[in-house]
């Protein structure tokens, strides 16, 4: 089967399109024939040798991709909720096999759920380990609500433009930081209070929030450090891990805020309730740029320039 192979750590420019075998599944796993792959930027980062580099190394040549949609090839057994021919979509596990960028690829049952209706192939892609990321932290962690004054950095990007929705669905006041072409596109999602970083700072018109939900960190003009001076006293600053700022939850607790970190669960059953959101009409999907399998290098490049709106996807077929 075609699959992307990074066949040794370095520019994302030396990554190609090869065949390899198709893959064997074990007890409770699904096989699932590949019609199209997310990207997110722990993939480029591992490519360069960062992100889950360690991990994925002895699995060289490695196939990335967490994200991926398409219909189940074998389902774990005969009796099972997932059989042949069901449309899914949720993340496979590419840290301890091969990943999404694939014809097809094996994942834990467990962390799959139906494909919403209303979405294609490629739109489905865009969702699920972004909109997890944004269910961890303002529903599971923050407990979005009415009342609640949130800040969402970056609510353009993947992660971002879920968690302003989600946050909204649960009735919280929302900010956001974007660029000042993205100003529309987050106040069509539901964003309350939008803050043009290119023209001014965020702490300037932002003050006593309640959460900060920071995608960030302090890769750019640390917007970390800054996000603490617009908390309210026992606020609470969630990490998006970007590896920028280990020092967080010291430098929260020293405030008297609260921290937390956020990590992606490949979890079936919120992706379930997510999709079942999506068709409601209550959550919508940006795709900025779908490509071909052939065309990863553009794809990363794009990824790696960042600035994106939405999601990047891959159609396999």
């Amino acid at each position: 089967m075609r699959a992307v192979l990074v066949r040794e750590f370095g520019p994302t420019d030396q990554v190609e399109v090869g065949e390899i075998e198709r893959p064997l599944k074990l007890g409770t796993e699904v096989i699932v024939d590949v019609h199209a792959a997310g990207m997110n930027p722990i993939d480029y980062k591992t490519v360069l040798g960062k992100g889950a580099a360690k991990a994925v190394e002895p699995l060289l040549p490695w196939v990335p991709g967490g994200d991926v949609a398409g219909v189940v090839a074998e389902g774990p057994y005969e009796a099972h909720d997932l059989q042949p021919g069901d449309a899914v979509f949720g993340v496979a596990n590419h840290w301890r096999t091969r990943g999404s960028y694939a014809e097809q690829v094996v994942v834990p049952s467990l962390a799959l759920a139906p494909k919403p209706e209303s979405l294609s192939f490629e739109q489905a892609a865009a969702v699920p380990c972004a909109a997890l990321t944004a269910w961890d932290a303002v529903v599971r962690i923050a407990k979005a609500r009415a009342g609640q004054r949130i800040l969402i950095h970056a609510g353009a990007g993947g992660v971002g433009h879920f968690a302003v929705q989600f946050a909204k669905y649960f009735g919280a006041q929302v900010a956001t930081t974007v660029s000042a072409r993205n100003v529309d596109f987050v106040r069509s999602l539901g964003a309350d209070e939008v803050v043009d970083y290119t023209a001014e700072r965020f702490e300037d018109v932002l003050q006593k929030v309640d959460v900060v939900v920071d995608l960030i960190g302090n890769v750019a003009d640390d917007t970390g450090t800054r996000s603490l001076d617009v908390l309210k006293h026992g606020g609470l600053y969630l990490n998006v891990p970007t590896g920028s700022w280990p020092e967080y939850a010291a430098a929260s607790a020293e405030r008297g805020l609260r921290a937390s970190s956020v990590k992606v669960e490949a979890d079936g059953s919120n992706l379930g309730i997510i999709g079942r959101l999506i068709d409601a009409g209550d959550v919508r999907v940006e795709v900025q740029r779908t490509y071909p399998l052939d065309g990863i290098r553009d794809a990363f490049a794009e990824l790696q320039g960042g600035h994106v709106r939405g999601k990047l996807v891959l159609q396999v077929r």
